[in-house]
């Protein structure tokens, strides 16, 4: 065309600017964002990217290295961050914006119980709640966070009608991560030590854990109606570690309390207002919510459930949140005993539906405005973890070379681990690790949360390794595929009895195991309430029989949720020895009456048989 003159080429100078500000970018900035930090146009940026080698576009994320040498071209010093001090640094200004900024008010304390196990930890949170959290607890053992709000309701209190929160830890050695995850969380640890047992190993960690997060130190000297109890030894042992007593001169407040008897709880719950108060503990409920992760379990009804604790602002149900490297918008949230709520203020621990993934218990919560923005945060930090992973796996090196040489002649054993929720798989992948000893090399090749399913067993079959159920079963497909491919399925409920039984394994001295042969398992369709008897569950035998003296285990969403014994099995209203498959019948199980409409109850009988070394 006569007269068209074509416009210039873009030139990118290969010369970098003079250093002259300063920005502050997060962790997978977009193209887009980095360019209007930086105040010039995103097509000079991608240009500039492209002569470095790498094809951008102007929504892409870039990492915080080639972020900083990118502003550093461009004349500006970089400041990385993360996502969650943006978000807080955004509210703080948005917040300082405002004529009228939220108001901080006093928020409910955060109080972890910590304490050596079976040392009464979880019963005391029993006696204060007024139910029993122990008994559904495998063994008598917690071994996961419990969250639970408390309002104290006696009248007679000067604390009356003020509410706290309590997270109960897992007491036993091997949940040290957890432990330590619990304290990060807290405002005061209120440490049980038992006063007919004394300072134990786990109540020394305990202490390490609670003066590393910083947070105050309350004593419940627990068991003092015993007949050995001495409190006074208690005192000394705890004295001579730092925690003097107040009556002493010293600075920490002790409390004797009994768990069984209900003695004195109101006075601790008293001391730990009175710390609380001390503390001064503010929050801004009108402002956007964040928080931390204390545990994720997959539930195959409802997806990822995570229970988090809320430590500011107000979450409510639709808002949009990254966690970790997962993100999701509130479709339902769940008090600690299952009543669903619309919004949670500061301090209130809640089970959160609409993840888009698992998060990782310790992971920080936080609410954030824009969801693509949330989406693409999330998939930055799911690419970085990948290569990280990847990089793990195929670094190589002599020394590595020399290791493989050396240890030719050790035995693997190869172990897929799954677990109910998040955290115990965590802890008991590394505690399988550290169990390798110079015979015998522990590999866990998968681990990961929710029933044993037929990808487990061929991949078990496949790599010759063994399964381990941590509060889960197979599933029935799963089952067979075992059966059928002769995989050695382990299911647990206790870590001490899997830590036992694969040091014995490993050292070739496992001795005569129980071993359980399988029955039948039945469907309960309806479940009937009869006083004097407990609860029936109205069911269907779906394989195999249910015998009058079976053992069962009740299993939902094939997680267990209770073991023990038939109580009674009738066929219309006449007892019956046994059921067999496609026959109808009503079952109790003896001692216990939580029982709904599509649990399954299996039953199965155990026997004494010589075990055979798994490694």
């Amino acid at each position: 065309m006569k007269g068209y003159v074509p416009p210039a080429r873009v030139s990118v100078s290969n010369e970098p600017l003079p250093i002259t500000r300063n920005i502050t970018i997060t962790e997978g900035i977009s193209v887009k964002d980095l360019a209007e930090k930086l105040e010039i146009r995103a097509k000079d940026l991608i240009a500039r990217l492209l002569a470095r080698g790498v094809f951008a576009t102007i929504n892409q994320t870039l990492d915080a290295e080639l972020a900083s040498e990118m502003a550093r071209f461009f004349g500006a010093e970089t400041n990385v961050i993360t996502f969650e001090e943006q978000a807080a640094k955004d509210m703080g200004e948005a917040a300082s914006a405002e004529e009228t900024a939220p108001e901080t008010g006093p928020r409910p304390p955060v109080v972890t119980i910590m304490g050596h196990v079976d040392h009464g930890k979880t019963t005391l949170l029993d006696a204060i709640r007024s139910t029993n959290v122990a008994g559904g607890e495998a063994g008598g053992i917690t071994q996961h966070i419990g969250a639970y709000k408390v309002t104290i309701m006696d009248e007679a209190s000067p604390a009356y009608g003020r509410q706290i929160v309590f997270l109960d830890t897992p007491g036993h050695e091997a949940f040290t991560r957890m432990r330590a995850r619990g304290a990060k969380a807290t405002d005061i640890v209120v440490l049980v030590v038992a006063a007919d047992d004394g300072v134990m190993p786990q109540t020394i960690e305990a202490i390490d854990h609670a003066h590393a997060a910083e947070v105050p130190i309350i004593v419940a000297v627990n068991k003092i109606d015993k007949p050995d109890a001495l409190p006074d030894r208690v005192k000394k042992q705890l004295g001579d570690r730092g925690l003097l007593p107040e009556e002493w001169g010293g600075k920490t407040v002790f409390v004797d309390v009994s768990a069984k008897q209900k003695t004195n709880l109101n006075l601790l719950m008293e001391m730990i207002c009175l710390t609380a108060d001390l503390q001064e503990l503010k929050a801004s409920p009108e402002r956007a919510a964040n928080g931390v992760v204390l545990e994720a379990k997959l539930d195959r009804g409802r997806g990822p459930v995570a229970t988090v604790l809320v430590q500011n602002g107000t979450l409510r149900t639709g808002d949009n949140f990254v966690v970790g490297n997962v993100y999701g918008k509130v479709r339902a949230m769940f008090d600690d005993r299952g009543g669903q709520l619309q919004e949670a203020t500061p301090s209130t621990p809640v089970e959160i539906l609409g993840m888009e993934g698992l998060p990782q218990a310790g992971d920080q919560f936080v609410v954030v405005v824009d969801r693509d923005k949330a989406r693409g945060i999330s998939e930055y930090r799911e690419m970085k973890a990948r290569e990280a992973t990847l990089a793990k796996s195929s670094r190589v090196s002599l020394e590595g070379l020399a290791e493989q040489i050396k240890t030719a002649g050790v035995k693997e054993l190869n172990i897929i681990l799954k677990g109910d929720v998040g955290g115990s798989v965590e802890v008991l992948s590394d505690l399988l690790a550290k169990l390798s000893n110079d015979k015998v090399r522990l590999k866990v090749l998968r681990s990961g949360v929710g029933a044993i399913t037929e990808s487990d067993v061929l991949l078990a079959s496949a790599s010759n390794a063994i399964i381990i159920g941590f509060n889960v079963r197979p599933e029935r497909k799963a089952q067979e595929l075992a059966e059928q491919e002769k995989v050695d399925i382990r299911l647990h409920s206790i870590i001490y009895e899997l830590q036992d039984e694969i040091k014995r394994a490993m050292s070739g001295l496992l001795e005569p195991t129980f071993k359980e042969t399988h029955q039948g398992r039945a469907e309960v369709l309806e479940t009937f309430r009869i006083p004097k008897v407990g609860t029936i569950a109205g069911s269907r035998v779906l394989e195999g029989l249910i015998k009058r003296d079976s053992e069962v285990r009740l299993l939902r969403d094939n997680v267990v949720i209770f073991k023990g014994k038939v109580g009674s099995l009738r066929r219309f209203k006449d007892d019956a020895s046994e059921v067999r498959s496609g026959m109808e019948c009503g079952i109790s199980i003896a001692n216990y009456g939580d029982i709904k409409k599509g649990d399954v109850i299996e039953a199965f009988v155990t026997e004494q048989v010589a075990a055979e070394v798994i490694a």
